[in-house]
């Protein structure tokens, strides 16, 4: 059960609240937010028989039937703004972008170099790559860490990589701005509890075969640990089509702007698998509100090691900014 009380100005109403949940024998946590106090039970069965509304100052009282509470309407209602570094997701869409995987430093430098002359504020970069076969490139593991973090001061950018593991978690976190978690991870439970004890902010990417009530779920168990700077991310999901890579789901981000106060970007480079499908699905996404987009951009997708029939060269790249404008 939620239940929102402005304890400031009934004091002693708040004191009589809490004491009830104590007497039922229901945990319960505390979030200040102005002259109000969100009180989260952990059950709230038993507490669905007191009547609440002959308490002035409650605001709201309601029990809690999803499994994730926290990142939702329900608990916030308005939007969750995330400030890194004066870049608000959240409030105005933003473009990450960079290459699937750190090759090198000049290729990233190239790439970086490129990009911030397109107006990207955010470099994105895999150092770690959990690849779906054993004998494929995976990564330059924490060398690509250091260049990555050396690049984007270098450029005055803002840095996302991948932990993939909880072995990684703490390098990733001392070299990157933001901290993501793949797809693959999205049920990484230890992962995720891990990293909502940071206080950096986390992207969250939406597994290839879960539900947008386990992508939620999945968040929450972040945001419980104390980190509520989450960012959510569409980037396809396992259907039986073939032609692409994966199924975007746009639907996913309309519907999770109505159950969700965080941020959620789009990637529709993974989520179709096929450059030239990225710049149209790309327009979609803003158009149906997402709050930014991700894609893979390489100076020579042919020879890129990672991903390169799914990432954007320079040109086409520049062609998508052109097409995106009017949704930005």
């Amino acid at each position: 059960m939620l239940i929102i009380h402005n304890f400031k100005k009934f004091k002693q109403e708040y004191n009589e609240i809490i004491s009830i949940i104590k007497e039922k024998g229901e945990g319960y946590t505390e979030e200040v937010k102005g002259d109000f106090v969100y009180i989260t039970c952990t059950n709230g069965h038993k507490l669905r028989e007191i009547p609440w509304e002959r308490f002035q100052g409650i605001h709201k009282a309601v029990p809690l039937e999803k499994p994730y509470h926290l990142v939702s309407r329900d608990y916030q209602e308005e939007d969750t703004v995330i400030d890194i570094n004066g870049v608000k997701i959240g409030k105005e869409k933003v473009i990450i972008a960079g290459p699937c995987a750190i090759e090198s430093e000049e290729q990233l430098e190239r790439i970086a170099c490129f990009l911030k002359e397109q107006g990207v504020k955010i470099l994105r970069g895999g150092a770690y790559k959990p690849r779906t076969s054993p004998y494929s490139f995976q990564g330059l593991k924490e060398e690509g860490l250091i260049l990555l973090q050396r690049i984007g001061k270098k450029y005055n950018m803002i840095t996302i990589t991948e932990a993939v593991s909880l072995h990684t978690l703490d390098k990733v976190a001392q070299y990157s701005d933001i901290i993501q978690i793949g797809a693959r991870n999205m049920a990484n439970y230890e992962l995720l509890k891990a990293v909502g004890k940071y206080q950096k902010p986390v992207l969250l990417k939406r597994g290839m075969a879960s539900t947008i009530e386990e992508f939620l779920t999945a968040a929450e168990y972040i945001v419980s640990e104390g980190n509520k700077k989450v960012i959510l991310c569409e980037r396809g999901i396992r259907t039986f089509e073939t032609y692409t890579r994966n199924t975007l789901d746009l639907s996913a981000v309309a519907s999770i702007k109505k159950l969700s106060h965080l941020p959620i970007i789009v990637d529709p480079s993974h989520g179709t698998g096929k450059w030239f499908l990225v710049t149209p699905m790309a327009k979609g996404a803003l158009a149906c509100g997402a709050d930014g987009i991700m894609v893979e951009v390489h100076h020579d997708p042919l020879k890129a090691l990672s991903d390169g029939e799914q990432s954007l060269n320079f040109t086409n790249f520049k062609n998508l900014k052109e097409e995106i404008a009017i949704f930005m």
